[in-house]
């Protein structure tokens, strides 16, 4: 099953249960997840959501058996998501590194993180959301009403797919902007040393040392 819509700054294209065979989406692919809530034990991967930088975000709805679907048999995305020759872009890419980790049982690599990048530039402010750096750095303003909405529906909405949406189509702008201040500030490297480091930091919250933070004193 699969559904088009088209929006104001872009077109989404949803598929339950795994993304369409043959589909490729370019060396650098924008994603984001929604899940039942904020911890990847408890609470399902819902949605993954990607975009390859040309306005078209791509949708994964995940049905669980019980339901009809096919759970996280999804071989497409996950071989879209642990592939080496194609970067995943992230915002806060800890989280949805954990939650594809734990949901798809792979590992998810090379990634970029614009929260990261910015928190390593923008140190004259503490407003590292994505709403806050689409409007500081692209004069885009995002809707984050449904945020918190409930993704395990079996039929989302059209607001809750233009959220989602919105979520992927701008990192591609966004991390030019945000690179090429890493390179005029000479924290480039520093910061794909970080990014490389994610997969680990998230098998490290899977494992528990998300709190007491294995880093900390």
């Amino acid at each position: 099953m699969s559904i088009t819509q088209f929006m104001p700054n872009g077109t989404l294209h949803l598929y339950r249960d795994d993304l369409p065979e043959g589909l490729t989406l370019g060396p650098v692919v924008a994603v984001d997840t929604e899940t039942m809530g904020l911890h990847p034990h408890r609470d399902r991967l819902c949605l993954v959501q990607m975009s390859g930088g040309d306005g078209h975000a791509h949708m994964v709805q995940l049905i669980p058996a019980e339901r009809g679907g096919r759970g996280f048999d999804c071989p497409n995305l996950k071989r879209l998501m642990s592939d080496q020759g194609v970067i995943k872009l992230m915002h806060f890419a800890r989280f949805d590194v954990a939650a594809l980790q734990y949901s798809l049982g792979i590992s998810v690599s090379p990634v970029k993180c614009t929260k990261i990048a910015s928190k390593l530039i923008r140190t004259f402010t503490d407003r590292h959301g994505l709403k806050d750096l689409c409007k500081e750095l692209l004069g885009i303003e995002l809707s984050k009403q449904q945020q918190s909405s409930d993704w395990g529906a079996m039929e989302l909405s059209s607001d809750q797919l233009g959220y989602a949406a919105s979520d992927v189509l701008h990192l591609h702008a966004l991390w030019a902007k945000l690179e090429a201040i890493l390179t005029r500030e000479d924290r480039l490297a520093l910061a794909e040393a970080c990014f490389g480091f994610l997969p680990t930091r998230a098998r490290l919250d899977l494992l528990g040392y998300e709190d007491p933070d294995l880093f900390a004193h």
